[in-house]
């Protein structure tokens, strides 16, 4: 990669600490900050204080730099609903502070505070995730909250981005306001065999369905659960992660598939566990009801993976022929798909064909890095994509 551009000076916040895999929008941050660095771009990540989503046991010492990042910690509420609001609060104002040349918000609920660095002159720009006031898991003061985000985001950043047409449709809709449509990207990963998950976990490979996300009402684990419980197989249904402020929904997932004892709960995983759960599944799934734009299933599929996802657009567009949709929501479809798929490998290896080549080649994070850097210059943007 070469830039024979100015060296811009940017800030990152609204994530909740990298380097950390405790959502998609750590990953996003961390694959545009190391990638600007490697440009010769000046980046400075705000992370938030507080304990891991997962638990202590992922807790790491703060960090002053990661791979050419700066790192700075904020000061930050560790409690749901106020560790977002604060620490983004605290990140703006050590934002507009700055010598900044683009403050970059990422999320509903950060952009909360967008207008702080635009009234010290900054150049502000917003990355909308996903619709999070839709999000199961918020109460009422939580959802105005992010709506206010959502709001603020598009009366105030000079470029507003987000990653699928849907919320596009959503912003030129409810606040007349275009948004630039820059999905993410995906890396050709590794393969390893399946060492350490055969020893913790007893999975021996292709012997068992995959799910991989944060544990919340919102992808449809309640009908994954119902829906596997209807399948006739010796395979087991692995779902993999940590909650997100939502231990009373972990509880009531763990009472629903109690008494099965094909379905595993590994909790929050990372590293050579991550890799090796993706690489040697049978099957992933990912019945979502809500998305933005699901990294997880664009890992899936960069491993070379069959798919089986629920039939919202964000999830269906991605799957590009490599896997099946069930109707949203409907555990009886979602048992039918699935059983269709396990008791015919040979339409899985159909699937499974191409797909690494297919999501790798058309979402890719040089593009998306360009993309970004050509709105944070001010360069003209196209809304529709």
């Amino acid at each position: 990669m070469g830039n024979t551009k100015r060296q811009l000076n940017i800030a990152m916040l609204g994530h909740k600490r990298i380097p950390s895999r405790e959502g998609g929008v750590e990953i996003v941050v961390e694959e545009l900050c190391t990638r600007m660095v490697q440009l010769g771009h000046r980046v400075t990540c705000y992370n938030r204080r507080g304990r891991h989503i997962a638990g202590r046991a992922f807790d790491a010492a703060p960090m002053r730099e990661y791979r050419g990042i700066r790192l700075r910690s904020v000061c930050t509420i560790d409690r749901k609903g106020l560790a977002a609001m604060t620490s983004s609060l605290f990140a703006s104002i050590r934002a507009a502070l700055g010598r900044y040349d683009v403050v970059h918000f990422h999320a509903e609920g950060p952009c909360a505070m967008l207008w702080l660095p635009k009234l010290f002159g900054k150049r502000c720009v917003a990355t909308i995730h996903g619709l999070d006031h839709d999000r199961a898991k918020w109460g009422r003061f939580a959802k105005r909250y992010l709506l206010l985000g959502a709001k603020c985001a598009a009366k105030y950043a000079d470029a507003l981005i987000v990653l699928n047409r849907g919320d596009q449709k959503y912003f030129k809709e409810t606040f007349h306001r275009d948004a630039i449509l820059i999905p993410n990207g995906v890396n050709r990963p590794e393969h390893l065999k399946p060492e350490l998950i055969c020893k913790q976990f007893g999975l021996q490979g292709n012997d068992y369905i995959l799910f991989l996300g944060r544990l919340v009402p919102e992808k449809g684990l309640r009908t994954l659960i119902e829906g596997f419980r209807k399948v006739r197989t010796d395979k087991k249904l692995v779902i993999a992660g940590g909650g997100s402020d939502t231990d009373g929904f972990v509880a009531e997932l763990k009472a629903l598939a109690a008494g099965d004892e094909r379905i595993l709960f590994t909790g929050f995983v990372q590293g050579q566990i991550l890799t090796e759960l993706y690489g040697n599944a049978y099957l992933y799934t990912l019945p979502s009801l809500l998305e933005g734009m699901p990294l997880s299933l664009m890992e899936a599929l960069s491993y070379g993976n069959c798919c089986l996802t629920s039939d919202i657009p964000e999830c269906a567009d991605l799957l590009a022929g490599h896997g099946e949709t069930f109707h949203a929501g409907d555990a009886d479809d979602l048992a039918r798909k699935m059983q269709r798929l396990i008791d015919d490998p040979a339409l899985v290896a159909q699937y499974r064909a191409g797909a690494a080549d297919s999501i790798c080649e058309k979402y890719n994070w040089d593009s998306v890095v360009a993309q970004t850097l050509a709105l944070y210059r001010g360069e003209e943007g196209e809304p529709h994509g």
